[in-house]
């Protein structure tokens, strides 16, 4: 790859990684092109070079926000199948979660926004709830598939909606007593 195409491609990265975070900071319709290539340093024409309409970079974002946790994992040698329930759920019911609305979970940030979004984004969004929903199953203490896989629904819909509600209280103890309470629920789920 050349120089140009690499720094193209270092680029692009770059403008996908800021609208996957701002994005999940104030959702779908709420981050304007000028604004993000502004953010990147770019222009606002320098925008087509990379992407052929604002659906597709939110798209590639979409994406990115899906695989932050599972790339984070990686980064620090780790198969995402292989974080243990109450590792995992200490680390999405925490503080630094619930504060990290960029960085965090797409589907507790953007449930409504997604919901309302056009067909691409809730097929993406769908594709990577049946990849957690599967790796959430492979967590569970279960008789059979079909508990692992309704414990693993719940579980998922429970943490999502905590996070979720943890973000919107302005009360610390309230957030927090969310947190902690869904946190102890979902481990005793799991090895039940």
């Amino acid at each position: 790859m050349g120089h140009s195409q690499q720094d193209k491609r270092k680029t692009h990265e770059r403008i996908v990684e800021i609208a996957s975070k701002r994005l999940r900071e104030k959702g779908l319709e709420g981050v304007g092109v000028a604004d993000l290539m502004k953010e990147a340093g770019l222009t606002v024409g320098g925008f087509y070079k990379h992407f052929a309409s604002r659906d597709e970079l939110v798209a590639e974002a979409m994406r990115a926000a899906f695989g932050s946790w599972a790339a984070k994992a990686r980064s620090e040698g780790r198969a995402p199948a292989d974080v243990a329930l109450e590792e995992y759920a200490a680390s999405y019911l925490s503080r630094e979660h619930r504060n990290d609305t960029a960085g965090g979970c797409p589907f507790a940030a953007l449930a409504a926004d997604i919901a309302r979004g056009g067909e691409r984004c809730r097929s993406l969004a769908t594709d990577q709830m049946k990849t957690n929903l599967h790796n959430m199953q492979a967590r569970m203490t279960a008789a059979d598939e079909t508990e692992a896989r309704r414990k693993a629904i719940i579980t998922s819909c429970l943490m999502t909606g905590a996070l979720g509600l943890a973000r919107i209280a302005d009360d610390e103890v309230l957030a927090s007593e969310i947190l902690d309470t869904v946190k102890a629920f979902v481990n005793e789920l799991g090895t039940k």
